[in-house]
């Protein structure tokens, strides 16, 4: 089978799964953030919006290429979810074919890279990535990383100034997408270990990559400095180290779960504080190591295990926890990168294995593709809508807090004002410090006439966050309201 046929199919299975995303709606859940509330993005790509580009620290990160392309889509197609949506799935359809290319000219395997690529292009986990127009940042960082990696592979053949230059401008393009990247230097050296298999003393090659690693020390920075002025940062007493990282740690083999079984997946995964089981952390810490210890004790008869369990690690790191940002444990988006180390030495592994039997392998591989491309299909489904998204998201966790506020925010614009109040309620029984919760919850009384109770809602959403407009307007319109009542005869 030609690598032109694989690359189709590819593209096709790829197709298959997603394009029926772009018939979506756009979420109430980071999405007004980035498009449906972002004046900005709304005007599309204009001089004026890509110097706010730049200078931005909205959504608690630095990353300007992906406010732009959002503004781009806006110049062709306005607030059409449609636009957004397509640019999305094209972008991570580019993504599994370049992931195709790279692999194949990496190792001269088309078969095992195409067989790599079907994995990252369908499996369920991936779906948040693509579904979600806020997480464009997602499949465009990964274009150009992978565009880095392909570019540092023709450098490595043919050294040179203008090669070098490929490699960094790539690079830099890919931290301006999500800074998410900066681990990008280490994979250099991984890749210069298996499959490339450079001989160049270590110290050469890490000074090689000094300009990289210099990049993403100045990208950090960056990042912490907008996620602080967010304050989306967990504090120390809010998230104690050990609970950051004994939760990243469980965080590390549920995905592992998830990639062999990927059930029960949410939009938002609820932290567990320091309620999270001992158990959990001791049984996940002992997988790891052994894990761990496997990949080191076949280094030398079977690279690829220990360079794929070095990538998933390394590029897992920046968003396992240590850092807390948000109120999440995991997130599925969190897997788009790191899961390729994994799905490269599991198919690596599992040839290597089978041997001589690729009829048997073709089969394995097709029937795990296919399993998954329909557990994706499904997973979509539950992308369509706001209501669709977060009722799904209930059924699979617990006291979600989150999934209530967001449903009762979905239910609230469809005026089904009894059934909000109940999901704001929940809401605030499972996080009273929830102060967005408490202003929805004065909407939707206030809106049934209990203006009395609105104001204490509203009353109670500015004592936890004095800044909120919202609760603020709200507030006021509520008291004018009582006033104007309470004058009439």
């Amino acid at each position: 089978m030609s690598r032109f046929v694989l690359a189709l199919l590819l593209a096709l299975a790829t197709l298959a799964v997603f394009a029926r995303v772009v018939g979506f709606e756009l979420l109430n859940y980071d999405d007004p953030l980035y498009v449906t509330a972002n004046p900005h993005v709304q005007e599309g790509l204009t001089v004026a919006g890509v110097g706010w580009a730049f200078t931005t620290f909205t959504a608690a990160n630095w990353h300007p290429l992906t406010w732009i392309s959002l503004m781009l889509d806006a110049s062709i197609g306005g607030i059409d979810p449609r636009v957004f949506h397509l640019t999305n799935v094209v972008l991570h359809l580019a993504n599994v074919l370049l992931l195709f290319l790279l692999l194949d000219r990496l190792t001269g395997s088309p078969y095992r890279s195409a067989v790599t690529a079907a994995l990252f292009a369908i499996h369920p986990l991936h779906v948040e990535s693509v579904a979600w127009v806020a997480e464009r940042k997602d499949v465009l960082s990964t274009l150009f990383l992978l565009l880095t990696l392909l570019a540092y592979a023709g450098f490595v053949e043919r050294p040179g100034p203008v090669r070098r230059l490929g490699v960094v401008l790539m690079f830099a393009l890919g931290l301006l997408a999500k800074p998410m990247l900066v681990t990008l230097p280490v994979l250099l050296l991984l890749l210069d270990a298996w499959p490339l298999r450079r001989k160049e003393p270590w110290r050469r090659l890490v000074l090689e990559k000094a300009p990289l690693f210099a990049m993403s020390i100045a990208t950090g920075v960056v990042t912490i400095v907008a996620q602080r002025h967010a304050e989306t940062v967990g504090s120390l007493a809010g998230y104690p180290l050990g609970v950051r990282v004994a939760n990243a740690i469980v965080a590390t083999v549920t995905y592992l779960g998830q990639t062999m079984w990927p059930t029960r997946l949410a939009v938002f995964y609820p932290h567990p504080g320091a309620s999270l089981a001992a158990w959990k952390v001791i049984v996940s810490s002992a997988i790891l190591a052994a894990l761990t210890f496997g990949a080191i004790r076949f280094r030398r008869s079977r690279p690829y295990l220990l360079i794929g369990w070095a990538w998933y690690l390394v590029t897992l790191a920046p968003v396992a926890g240590i850092v807390q940002v948000g109120w999440q444990a995991r997130a599925d988006r969190y897997t788009y990168i790191p899961l390729i180390g994994i799905f490269l030495a599991a198919v690596w592994a599992i040839s290597d294995r089978i041997g001589e039997r690729p009829a048997f392998l073709a089969s394995l591989a097709t029937a795990v593709v296919v399993l998954l491309g329909i557990g994706a299909f499904v997973q979509t489904g539950h992308w369509r809508d706001s209501e669709t998204l977060f009722r799904h998201a209930l059924a699979v966790t617990d006291d979600n807090a989150v999934a209530h506020l967001n449903l009762g925010t979905a239910l609230l614009r469809r005026h089904q004002l009894a059934e909000a109040e109940e999901h704001f309620t929940e809401a605030v029984r499972i996080n009273p410090a929830f102060a967005e919760a408490h202003s929805n919850l004065g909407v939707a009384l206030g809106r049934q006439g209990r203006t009395d109770e609105a104001i204490l809602e509203f009353r109670r959403a500015l004592e936890l966050q004095p800044d909120y407009p919202d609760a603020r307007r709200n507030l006021d319109l509520a008291e004018s309201l009582k006033r104007r009542a309470g004058a009439k005869p």
